[in-house]
């Protein structure tokens, strides 16, 4: 079984949520995570999640990393700010530069949701010319058109969703 869309909105939707995401960087590939979005829509993303209340956005990336892809990690740069507004879904996302420093990786879990409504689908290392062939209603829209996995540590400033940069 697996999540509608409704029950995706009512999980997440109707309230801003923040979140921290981690680009990870390997041999010319991001690591990335593709997950369910209910009513057959997939959407790829790099590893990350919302913030609890209490934890610095360091502590709450290296606990979204570990829970999504077994991986522990260093964070490093600020990258950049992204505004997705679709309601009933919006979110101001935080985008860091990560560096792994240890762990294996394997496919997560969301502990918000249970074992038979799981978000993730798939988690993989991604090089350009991949990246690029994803549909860009199934990635996220930092990565519509970027032309290297190096173009993701140039990312400056503030995008909304219509993918404009305030700076």
């Amino acid at each position: 079984m697996t999540i509608s869309e409704k029950e995706l909105h009512e999980k997440f939707g109707g309230r801003l949520r923040t979140r921290v995401n981690g680009v990870l960087i390997q041999d010319e590939k991001i690591l990335m995570i593709k997950h369910n979005m209910g009513n057959g829509k997939y959407f790829w993303n790099v590893p990350g999640g919302g913030m609890k209340y209490g934890s610095s956005s360091s502590e709450n990336l290296k606990r979204e990393f570990m829970e999504e892809t077994g991986l522990e990690i260093e964070v490093e740069k600020f990258l950049c700010n992204y505004e997705y507004l679709n309601p009933p879904l919006h979110a101001v996302e935080l985008y860091f530069e990560v560096r792994k420093i240890g762990g294996n990786m394997t496919m997560g879990q969301d502990p918000e949701l249970p074992d038979d409504k799981q978000l993730i689908t798939e988690i993989q290392f991604l090089d350009i010319d991949i990246l690029s062939s994803i549909k860009n209603e199934e990635k996220h829209r930092l990565f519509w058109g970027i032309k290297s996995v190096n173009d993701a540590r140039l990312w400056k400033g503030y995008f909304n969703f219509e993918n404009n940069s305030i700076k």
